[in-house]
């Protein structure tokens, strides 16, 4: 491959193999593409992971005991000897030219080979004294080579491929003289407009690109990690922008007339009012269902917040013009409880029949799921292929191809994270003259903005951020109580089921939750099944307990269910399908076991199962962390019930990589940019990305970001890439 004068794509650096680099035979392509390095693109995307200042490297002899510190340090000798029990101990002796210390590296046989006498490399790890001898216990060891420039890059290597930083430094050097060369300052084709560019100070991308790879000063990294982060942002950006004015101006709404008789209806019957934040809503809602073009907005809103009202109303606004509503949940548990809750909120509702003889009908709320019988299938499907079923609830049942509406005028989505793209589209394409109903998708599981921005971007949000009146706050507490079900339980323990017995006493009920079903020999927590035994046996005995996990038959869950609804059961012991969706306002106490093993938004869903009514209610956190985060969890549970505050926790405690496990990603991962760390670059990314497409909305004066947009396209997001 020789040097190149005309400048590179993206998509030209993805299509040129490693292989065409020199010193890359057969066995090294090999031990790239375990790395997933395959391509020059690849290889220059591999960014540094942290930079050595050789000006400014720690000495041995100015460590005390306890110091972390990295130090360039040569191999003097390296000793294997072994243990007893099979086992084996490395012991390499360094220097850093003044002084030496000890490496020390158990059952970790290769290092005998990697540490040979005079390889240089650089040692990350905590100084301690052994005899009287500086030494570093399993330090990260990265083999450098023999650089000698001031700032050395050190990368994510690979003992298993046998790939070290030294090796990548090498290769990245060869791709960067091959593609980003001094004479040829711009060899790689920036697709940001120089307006964005220069309104924010930034490089262009090739020298940002080697600046990365090979910087001359601190703030070299500095400015480059600032263009490359924005890269990554700003095109992800641009594409959901995109996806939404590309889905506003294909597909043909429904405009409806907001608040109609019948949300008036509603409204006015409520037995308390709106809150501020419902009310912000529902406004935001209405002007979406105004327009002409379809509405694909979230609702965001904490456990208990009132989001079903807000649903409620956008369907009752399509039903208003002589149109159906539907929500769909993702379990049956959940679908059968939204039916109950809003058949009785539109209980007396009535709508115009002209065939009747008062001109008038009630207002029909069907339930349609796998258990629905066969007789009020048919009866259901012939309402609403007739019009005479006004709001249908249910689960993916609804996307069965029986299933036709007469007019469906909004589509609410509950949970949205469980379901996929194929599962939405084909309930919005349910209506046989090519009108696409409008869209609201709920979630209780609140997340930061600026993640919202990502995963959801291409919706408009809303956000309920205030608990309607009546709710009463969750007191929560930690109780340290290692062996939960061994020996004889701690005091705190005996003192939770104390607490539990009392509120039951008083006519209130409880939730035990358990993260296993069965016992398991590789996960020391408690299952639901073990602890239902001894819980009716030992500490709740006398008290009416019930069991309800995802294995016992559908109808067996409902009895169960149904009896705690109204009060024959006293504590409900459960694994996490109670996470979401069950209402019971006389619950009031919530016990979860083994809480660290839950994630904060989890814990969140769980303790939202009590605090529902107007008694005081409290949530017992039972756990013994063994990490530092998993402590953080529960101090965060215990201080906060917002859960607002709670995802931006969770956010800077987990990363963004479960967050954007949501959304379906192609080959633009953020390799570079964080969502925690970012959060700033989001908004202006954003920002940046609406202005551009205010101005060309096809970017037909970028082609080369049109291009790069669809390269780095999900298999979902490409056909409508392609059509701009």
């Amino acid at each position: 491959m020789g040097s190149r004068s005309n400048p590179l794509s993206v998509r030209d650096l993805h299509e040129i193999e490693v292989e065409k680099l020199r010193g890359v035979g057969p066995k090294r392509k090999d031990a790239l593409q375990k790395m997933d390095l395959i391509t020059l693109g690849d290889l220059l995307t591999h960014y540094p992971r942290r930079y050595l200042d050789r000006t400014r490297q720690a000495a041995i002899a100015d460590l005390m005991e306890g110091d972390e510190a990295t130090i360039v340090v040569k191999v003097v000798r390296t000793d294997l000897r072994r243990l007893r029990g099979n086992r084996v101990m490395v012991t390499s002796t360094v220097t850093d030219g003044q002084s030496r210390m000890t490496l020390t590296f158990f059952n970790q046989r290769w290092r005998e080979r990697q540490l040979q006498p005079g390889l240089e490399a650089i040692v990350f790890g905590k100084m301690e004294n052994f005899r009287g001898r500086p030494q570093m216990t399993s330090p990260v060891v990265d083999l450098v080579g023999d650089q000698t420039g001031k700032i050395i890059p050190v990368y994510p290597q690979s003992e298993k491929a046998g790939v070290t930083s030294a090796d990548l430094a090498r290769y990245i050097a060869e791709a960067l003289r091959r593609t980003v060369t001094n004479d040829d300052a711009r060899s790689i084709i920036d697709p940001i407009p120089s307006c964005v560019l220069s309104d924010r100070a930034m490089l262009d991308r090739s020298t940002a690109m080697h600046r990365i790879h090979v910087p001359e000063t601190h703030e070299h990294v500095s400015e480059a990690r600032r263009r490359l982060i924005f890269d990554e942002l700003f095109r992800m950006q641009v594409a959901l922008v995109r996806r939404k004015r590309h889905l506003e101006s294909t597909q043909r709404g429904v405009a409806h007339q907001a608040q109609g008789p019948l949300v008036r209806a509603f409204v006015g019957a409520l037995p308390f009012p709106l809150t501020n934040a419902q009310r912000h809503a529902i406004g935001e809602i209405d002007r979406d269902l105004e327009r002409p073009v379809p509405m694909h907005r979230l609702l965001q809103g904490d456990v208990g917040s009132g989001k079903t009202l807000v649903a409620v109303s956008a369907m009752l606004t399509a039903v208003d013009g002589g149109h159906q509503g539907a929500l769909m949940a993702p379990t049956e548990v959940l679908a059968e409880q939204h039916h109950l809750g809003i058949r009785r909120l539109l209980e007396g509702l009535e709508v115009p029949e002209p065939s009747s003889l008062l001109g008038t009908r009630p207002l029909a709320v069907e339930l349609l799921t796998s258990r629905t019988s066969a007789a009020d299938r048919k009866r259901i499907l012939a309402g609403l292929a007739g019009g005479l079923t006004d709001i249908v609830i249910g689960t993916h049942a609804l996307l069965q191809e029986k299933v036709q509406f007469h007019s469906l005028g909004s589509i609410v989505i509950d949970e949205q994270h469980r379901f996929g793209v194929e599962q939405r589209a084909a309930l919005r394409e349910k209506n046989a003259d090519g009108t696409v109903p409008d869209v609201l998708v709920m979630t209780a599981t609140p997340i930061p903005r600026t993640a919202a921005m990502t995963v959801y971007g291409d919706l408009d949000v809303s956000v309920l951020g205030e608990l309607p009146p009546g709710r009463t706050p969750i007191v929560t507490h930690h109780v340290d109580a290692p062996g939960t079900l061994d020996g004889e339980p701690p005091l705190q323990l005996e003192q939770m089921w104390a607490e539990l017995r009392a509120s039951v006493a008083e006519g209130r009920q409880a939730y035990v939750v358990c993260p296993l079903i069965d016992e398991s020999e590789k996960l020391e927590v408690a299952s639901a099944e073990e602890t239902y035994q001894r819980l009716a046996a030992r500490e709740l005995e006398g008290l009416r307990v019930g069991l309800m996990h995802g294995r016992i038959p559908p109808d067996d869950k409902d009895a169960v269910m149904d009896r705690f609804r109204l009060g024959e059961l006293d504590v409900l012991v459960s694994t996490t399908v109670i996470e979401v969706g069950v209402d019971v306002p006389n619950a009031t106490t919530m016990v979860i076991l083994d809480a660290d093993r839950f994630g904060i938004a989890q814990l969140h869903q769980l303790r939202g199962r009590v605090g529902r009514g107007a008694h005081a209610s409290m949530c017992w956190l039972v756990a013994s962390p063994t990490t530092a985060d998993g402590q953080s969890r529960i101090d965060a549970l215990v201080g906060s019930t917002d859960g607002f505050e709670l995802a931006e926790v969770d956010l800077d405690l987990r990363g963004e990589g479960t967050i954007l496990g949501e959304r379906q990603k192609g080959k633009n991962d953020l390799k570079l940019a964080s969502l925690r760390h970012n959060r700033e670059v989001v908004v202006d990314a954003r920002n940046a990305a609406i202005e551009l497409l205010d101005d060309d909305p096809e970017l037909s004066a970028h082609p080369a970001l049109a291009d790069e947009l669809v390269f780095f396209a999900s298999d979902n997001d490409e056909a409508f890439l392609l059509k701009g």
